[in-house]
């Protein structure tokens, strides 16, 4: 039987992709291995996939307070992720990848998974990228809105003569940030490469999967050749807990839709003073809040408020009045399929930018993390509660995104060039 090694590396966000696609190829008898943090192992092994340990750990990098304070700065924060977090690992993530892809026929990659590529090459084994949202793709037709090159955007606006050269000082910048990575790949008797890892140098010749639904941005002239635009494979997590699904029903049955207020899996670290104002906007318009906070520790809350550590989206998106949230992709995909309205307060890396795209469909309102106060927040909300056309504009993106199962489309994919590839083989 095949077997096909899916690698990762970051948040939950960057996990369940991955195992919705392990097990979309599990469900048509392809063995499917995820290699990432060590941390995950039972998220892995209790979705019914094998499991394969990949350098670095998270909880060796810090508390997850502590990861969230590093890299939330929204200038240099992408840079603490690749130099500081990455890039002193990629030795010991070179070896187990080694050892995870031996008995593998394909290997698939994420942005971040620099040493996949070294490795297929080392193993003479095919491989594809993949990537989770549309920044990703860092396009000069659609450039995303993101930190540190939102600048883009204004620009391309403005044109080339301004455009081309901030692109060369990002990609100077970038490559800086790469310098062990290249050095890494010289020292293995790799061939020396122009490209940008982060840029052009993830993208596999084979092919990519473009793991996100497709009305956040269309195919794009300057998309890497072989992409495959496959929708968001969907996996919601762990079962709640039998106790809070009980009070997830109670409370709903009990009033009028909740404003339902979540941060993602990372972004809640940084949460503190957000929950204080969360429930004042909710007071202040009259209107019952749950809070998913990672912790389930805030103190005192009112009866109109309901607080829960750990909820799958799927379980309580849909019954929110809207959806208040950090934008992060695997959030804004359940979101959209929750249809209803969103104002989202976007944090960091990617979140900007799918934030932009969510507001460009109508369906969303925007406030920068750290620029919330329950005023703010009550002052954005008060035309998603009222304005009707953001409930049909949500209604109406949901039915189109509900019909599109990423994972299976993404398996589908991966099994055709994985029979080209077998084909292939003398």
């Amino acid at each position: 039987m095949a077997r096909v090694l899916l690698a990762t590396f970051g948040s939950l966000g960057d996990l369940h992709p991955y195992i919705a696609v392990g097990r979309a190829l599990t469900a048509q008898g392809i063995n499917a291995r995820i290699a990432t943090c060590s941390d995950y192992r039972s998220q892995v092994e209790a979705a019914g996939l094998e499991f394969a340990p990949v350098a670095p750990s998270l909880a060796a990098l810090g508390t997850p307070q502590e990861l969230a304070r590093r890299v939330a700065d929204p200038l240099r924060g992408s840079a603490v992720l690749v130099k500081g977090l990455i890039m002193p690992h990629l030795r010991e993530s070179h070896q187990q990848l080694r050892v995870a892809a031996r008995d593998c026929e394909l290997l698939i990659g994420h942005p971040l998974t620099y040493m996949l590529q070294v490795v297929a090459a080392e193993q003479g084994k095919p491989w594809l990228s993949s990537i989770l949202a549309p920044a990703s793709f860092l396009s000069r037709e659609d450039p995303p809105a993101m930190a540190p090159i939102n600048s883009l955007q204004i620009a391309r606006r403005l044109g080339p003569w301004i455009y081309r050269p901030l692109l060369r000082f990002v990609r100077l910048a970038v490559r800086r940030w790469e310098r062990p990575l290249h050095d890494y790949r010289r020292e293995l008797g790799l061939p020396v490469s122009t490209k940008v890892m982060i840029f052009e140098g993830q993208f596999s010749a084979l092919g990519t999967l473009a793991l996100f639904d497709a009305p956040l941005m269309r195919p794009q002239p300057d998309w890497p050749p072989n992409t495959r635009l496959c929708g968001t494979p969907l996996f919601d997590g762990a079962a709640p807990d039998a106790r809070d699904l009980k009070r997830l029903q109670d409370f709903l049955a009990a009033g009028a839709p909740p404003l339902v207020f979540a941060l993602g899996s990372s972004a809640v670290w940084l949460g503190g003073e957000f929950w204080v104002q969360a429930l004042e906007a909710a007071r202040q318009l009259g209107r019952r809040a749950i809070l998913i906070t990672g912790s389930g520790s805030l103190p005192n809350l009112p009866d109109w408020a309901c607080e829960f550590g750990y909820l799958p989206y799927s379980q309580v998106f849909p019954h929110a009045c809207v959806i208040v949230h950090q934008a992060g992709i695997g959030t804004l995909s359940q979101a959209l399929r929750a249809g209803r309205p969103q104002l989202i307060t976007p944090v960091w890396f990617d979140q900007p930018d799918n934030a932009a795209r969510a507001v460009r469909l109508g369906v969303a309102r925007t406030l920068p993390f750290r620029r919330v106060t329950a005023a703010r927040l009550a002052q954005q909300l008060r035309p998603l509660l009222n304005t009707p056309a953001y409930a049909t504009a949500a209604r109406d993106l949901a039915r189109q995104v509900q019909a599109v199962d990423g994972a299976a489309v993404a398996a589908a994919y991966i099994m055709q060039v994985l029979s080209r590839s077998v084909q292939r083989l003398p």
